[in-house]
């Protein structure tokens, strides 16, 4: 996969490129939290992030590839796009068609989704675990794609879908009932009535919209906190602030929370392991990277 080397080093003529591709990108930790890891681990890799506007994604990749790049990650929007580029799809990236991760080996693309393991590990580590768990999830691209198929799979009992297109969300639903032995139904964003009455028997809601990311700090994906229900734990996948509204919404309420920045450390754990071969340093990387923040 890679040289590892005894001890990190400045960029030669071996390092070799590791990226996240994306629009925006600016505000992305991936970086620090990638290039952190290889520094610890001695691999002769850097890690960019580069903005890439949809139109450009496919020359983009097919230019990495070209140029030998270990690999990449993508973040919105390219995650569904990105699945029609590659050669070879992971068997979790083909039933959700998105991939968050690509291996470029000598040339051959093989997509990766990380996102949905990497949730699942953030909720556990809170405290939370989907099986036997009511979900409610809004938004139905991209992350929350992954999230909600991997939670089906990890044994939750149902999974009500909102989102702003609902023809998205009953196909996302469809997807779930029938590759899974968990409920799922699709409703639009905009049913405030459907919308309040699933919350109100959700164990879990987990918001996978990009309402609440920097710069538009003052968007939520709710109307109103009273919309939620104290026993309910609120996970929100946006990282960038840290503490979204949603989630001040959902501790004034009494809720547990559980922050993004779980999500993207442990995908990412998951992605580092696809490209090297090893186990990220999940522990130090959190602290030096996420405590830091």
């Amino acid at each position: 996969m890679g040289k590892i080397l005894k001890e990190s080093r400045p960029i030669d003529g071996q390092t070799g490129l590791v990226c996240l591709l994306g629009q925006p990108v600016a505000h992305s930790l991936s970086p620090a939290m990638h290039n952190t890891a290889f520094d610890a681990l001695g691999f002769n890799f850097r890690y960019l992030a580069f903005d890439v506007c949809p139109e450009d994604l496919a020359s983009v990749s097919e230019g990495l590839k070209k140029m030998g790049a270990v690999g990449w990650n993508l973040t919105m929007p390219h995650k569904t796009e990105m699945a029609k580029l590659v050669d070879e799809l992971s068997p979790a990236a083909k039933l959700i068609g998105a991939v968050n991760t690509v291996v470029n080996d000598g040339g051959k693309l093989t997509g990766h989704i990380t996102d949905g393991i990497g949730e699942m590990r953030n909720l556990k580590a809170h405290g939370a675990d989907v099986k036997g768990q009511r979900i409610v999830m809004a938004g139905a691209g991209g992350a929350a794609r992954a999230v909600a198929v991997q939670a089906a799979l990890d044994g939750a009992v149902s999974i009500d879908i909102f989102n702003r297109s609902e023809d998205k969300a009953r196909a996302l639903a469809e997807l779930i009932g029938g590759g899974t032995a968990c409920a799922s139904r699709g409703f639009a964003l905009s049913d405030q009535k459907a919308f309040g009455d699933s919350l109100a028997e959700a164990d879990i809601f987990i918001n996978g919209t990009l309402l609440g990311m920097a710069p538009d700090t003052d968007s939520c994906v709710l109307e109103d906190g009273a919309m939620l229900s104290e026993k309910t734990v609120v996970a929100d996948l946006v990282y960038h602030p840290g503490e979204t509204k949603l989630l001040r919404m959902a501790k004034a309420r009494g809720c547990d929370v559980v922050p993004g920045f779980g999500m993207l450390l442990y995908q990412g754990a998951a992605a580092f392991e696809l490209w090297t071969g090893e186990k990220m340093p999940v522990e130090m990387v959190k602290e030096k990277v996420f405590d830091a923040t």
